[in-house]
């Protein structure tokens, strides 16, 4: 690679006016949220432990501070795993994707004030549906000022809901992953946690959620928001299920949002998701191109740093989108000649124009678990072969590998003579066997430490290195559990009735409410007395609306109460017989059918086991 390059770097650097110092930011209780300057150490050479590519990728994005991209365009980079963008209008400001946490994005606000005068916040966009581009909104904006209409919030059309899906309904797996993936409680260091790819890692502050007041709903719709003029493409499918690109005409500006940074991205990201279309990506890049790039001065992301001209522009895009075109026409050709997922992510190379590019490289996504993913959209888990139809489970599958191979000592033995060899990638898939043969065999937890270690300081994808590292950290430490909050009260807060009651339904213990029938209605006050049914039966929480003159049978109980006490004692751990007896609920029928209701509900694991059984 062209180490001599240092084009990323003047880029990188490019407008920068002032970093916050020190830069650590802490929330109200004195906790620190976010410490850039733990990073410190990689202002030194790339050491043996590092993948020399990562190391430079980390040094670009860990850079921090308040940078002018065009006159009365600001981004804020370096406090959080996203950026920040500020559009200067005709009153105020624009905000454009407020980090993940509310201390964050207040600490980016208060820089940019500090040299650009007090202005106040006028407008937020949200980019799409992923946290660390609407968390912070409440450091930026106030719930009265969306309300009284003197900030407007707009964001693509199904923002809310995927928003919702993504960090309720499947919050505390995704977020017990996602501290592998980030390396959350890594140290920082040479050895340890040098940064993720598409930033350095996530704040660990207050997550908020305001509800868009405008929807975008079509590629070309205008709005003009504060004497700011934009023009929208909808980019659905691609880096989110609701995303959005846009452009400023009047100033030659395009933001791309996350669909294309230095780096290849996620198709399926290693914390868990939705299967990413490569296929849609690749077609909406064509359009940003065509629609407006070749009319554009500057582009900018919600990560990394921006790129000037518009000749270097469009070739940065074209390499963008001829990557996500060609990892999905060539996957889709080995498999139609009968390879599988795991035969093709070996097999696929990339062109050389494309590898030479230092944006194209796996810091964040990689080739290998991309094409395994687009196997996975097109073909399922199923590789054809019967063999692998109807396989033993991890531990009764590792006992009977084990016993094969003559004990646990016999495989170690074997692994140690890999390790010696350098074949690392076996030691890992021989000693897993044992772990979860024999969980407490302490040899085997350290040898696959050491292995997990070896294969992460090799690796150039900053997530791959943070999950091996991870691992090695819980089994020489023991698990870490999830360090920050999936389910977050400022995203409870966000939810619609039916979003709640979906939620809630993913709670119900199957097998222990598969005899128990229960109806009752939920009459919501601050909602016109709105009326919601829920109906458990054969292990299932069915919900819908009610309406006068229904006809519907009676309920064994109706419950009268506010959305937000709803919310605080139906998922956030609120003790319902407590809101009962100060007033906030009332219940007209059978009381013990809501104690029966909550007795049937279970609770996320967030320290759940990964790499033992």
């Amino acid at each position: 690679m062209p180490f001599g390059d240092t084009a990323d770097f003047v880029d990188a650097d490019r407008g920068f006016i002032a970093a916050l110092d020190p830069g650590v930011v802490r929330g109200a209780d004195g906790k620190v949220v976010w410490d850039n300057d733990s990073y410190d150490f990689l202002h030194g050479t790339c050491p043996a432990s590092a993948n020399p590519s990562l190391w430079r990728q980390s040094q670009l994005t860990v850079k921090q501070g308040l940078y002018e991209i065009a006159p009365g365009f600001y981004q804020v980079r370096g406090l959080d795993l996203s950026n920040m963008t500020i559009v200067e209008g005709d009153t105020g400001i624009v905000v454009i994707d407020p980090l993940i946490s509310t201390e964050t994005a207040a600490a980016g606000l208060a820089l940019y004030r500090a040299h650009r005068g007090n202005r106040p916040v006028t407008g937020l966009i949200y980019s799409h549906s992923h946290v660390d581009h609407f968390g912070g909104a409440l450091g930026v904006t106030t719930r009265e000022d969306v309300a009284a209409g003197r900030c407007p919030v707009l964001a693509p059309v199904g923002f809310l809901e995927h928003a919702v899906a993504e960090n309720i309904y499947t919050g505390t797996a995704m977020a017990r992953r996602a501290a592998y993936m980030y390396g959350a409680v890594l140290p920082r260091g040479p050895k340890g946690q040098i940064g993720a790819g598409l930033g350095q890692t996530t704040s660990v502050g207050t997550v908020t959620l305001i509800a868009p007041t405008k929807d975008i709903t079509a590629t070309g719709q205008q709005e003009v928001v504060d004497g700011v003029r934009m023009v929208f493409q909808m980019t659905p499918g691609t880096e989110a299920p609701a995303e959005l690109n846009f452009y400023f005409p009047d100033r030659r500006i395009l933001c791309m949002a996350e669909n294309a940074t230095h780096t290849l991205h996620n198709l399926l990201t290693l914390r868990g998701a939705l299967v990413r279309d490569p296929h849609v990506w690749s077609k909406y890049l064509t359009e940003s191109i065509n629609l407006y790039a070749r009319q554009s001065d500057l582009v900018f992301s919600s990560h990394h740093w921006p790129i000037w001209g518009t000749e270097r522009i469009v070739e940065f895009l074209s390499l963008q989108r001829d990557l996500y075109g060609y990892l999905n026409d060539q996957t889709l050709r080995l498999l139609n000649q009968g390879y599988v997922g795991s035969e093709i992510a070996e097999m696929l190379k990339l062109p050389p124009a494309i590898e030479r590019s230092w944006s194209t490289h796996g810091y964040y996504g990689s080739v290998s678990h991309n094409v395994k993913a687009i196997y996975q959209r097109y073909m399922g888990w199923f590789d054809g072969n019967p063999a692998h139809l109807w396989e033993h489970p991890p531990v009764e599958s590792a006992k009977r590998h084990v016993a094969a191979m003559g004990g646990a000592n016999a495989v170690l033995r074997t692994a140690q003579k890999a390790y010696d060899e350098g074949d690392f990638r076996w030691v890992v898939q021989l000693v897993n066997y044992v772990i979860f043969a024999e969980p407490d065999h302490l040899k085997a937890k350290r040898l696959q430490a050491s292995a997990f270690e070896q294969l992460g300081y090799g690796s150039e994808n900053a997530t791959w290195r943070n999950f091996y590292l991870s691992g090695a950290h819980e089994l020489r430490n023991g698990s870490f559990g999830t360090p920050t909050s999936a389910n977050s009260s400022g995203l409870l807060a966000a939810l619609t009735v039916e979003q709640a009651f979906d939620a809630i339904s993913l709670n119900v213990d199957g097998p222990k409410a598969w005899d128990i029938k229960v109806t009752t209605d939920w009459r919501f006050r601050d909602d016109a007395d709105r009326v919601h049914r829920a109906e458990l039966r054969n292990g299932v929480l069915v919900h819908y609306d009610r309406w006068p003159g229904d006809g519907l049978p009676a309920p064994d109980a109706t419950i009268t109460l506010t959305r937000g006490v709803f919310l605080r004692n139906m998922l956030a751990g609120g003790d319902m017989q407590q809101a009962i007896g100060k007033g906030e609920v009332l219940v007209d029928g059978n009381l013990a059918v809501l104690v029966q209701l909550k007795s049937l509900f279970t609770k996320p694991d967030p320290g759940f086991a990964m790499v033992t059984p």
